[in-house]
């Protein structure tokens, strides 16, 4: 058998529209493990976002990898070793703050298990928690608050009005920052050379696999890279048309497990 890396976005991919993982997409995932593949969660959520479902998929029994805020930050689940980090400038922070004040949108960033904000509540901010199972702490200024390094600022804003703001940021700071969305009303703000793709070629490095043997899928604007970068890039059925435009095969939506089509397509008698 060769042993391949199955490299999953976990909104839209791994869970179903009730942010589940299904019966039977969890038992696939667990007897290609057994079989010694190599699972990895590839998520713009915080770490501590990434928790239960890593649990619920053994990674820590098995060895597997999570690449957290976006592959900002890449753990090694068994044993708790980070392979690569990058932090945000220290002066990003005051300036997307402004900014989003100027535009009148949300902003937060996260501390551990924490998400912060100095920014009125609104449905995007409510989601990002409920999501990642984190409360929400309110501080009066944000950018006092936070003397301590941070790995992405999360801007929210309505559809068309995200889609907007992110190309006035991108011309803006887009030679120093990472910038793009996750969600068609998440603007992710991150350090530069960071997305799923560069992340994911760092891990393969690390571990010494080929490209070739990495399969990575996705719905989202983030996940374009790492599909188009793996050896073989999987769109969802549900996932943005220029998403499925970059893929090698497209499978079957996150409700009708699509991730196990993958499996037996891609993994299963190989």
């Amino acid at each position: 058998m060769r042993r391949k890396m199955l490299v999953l976005d976990i909104d839209g991919t791994l869970t179903n529209s009730q942010k589940q993982i299904t019966p039977r997409t969890l038992e696939a995932l667990l007897r290609i493990q057994q079989e010694g593949h190599i699972v990895t969660l590839a998520s713009g959520r915080p770490t501590a976002g990434l928790r239960m479902a890593s649990s619920a998929l053994q990674l820590e029994r098995y060895g597997g990898y999570l690449l957290s805020y976006n592959g900002a930050h890449i753990l090694h689940h068994k044993s708790g070793r980070v392979l690569f980090e990058r932090v945000l400038p220290k002066e990003t922070l005051s300036q997307i703050c402004a900014f989003a004040r100027e535009e009148g949108i949300g902003l937060l960033t996260y501390r551990e298990n924490t998400i912060l904000t100095s920014f009125a509540h609104d449905p995007y901010m409510e989601q990002e928690s409920r999501i990642n199972a984190l409360p929400i702490l309110d501080v009066e200024d944000l950018v006092s608050y936070v003397q301590f390094p941070i790995y992405k600022c999360l801007l929210t804003a309505p559809p068309q009005r995200a889609a907007q703001l992110e190309a006035i940021l991108v011309e803006r700071y887009g030679q120093s920052l990472s910038i793009y969305r996750s969600e068609p009303y998440f603007i992710e703000v991150m350090p530069p050379e960071v997305d799923k793709a560069l992340s994911l070629g760092r891990l393969l490095e690390a571990i010494d696999m080929p490209v070739a043997d990495a399969i990575a899928c996705g719905d989202g604007f983030n996940d374009i890279s790492m599909i188009h970068f793996a050896g073989t890039g999987v769109a969802m059925a549900n996932a943005q048309e220029v998403v499925k435009r970059e893929a090698d095969f497209i499978t079957r939506s996150n409700d009708e497990d699509g991730v196990v089509e993958v499996i037996e397509k891609f993994l299963e008698g190989d």
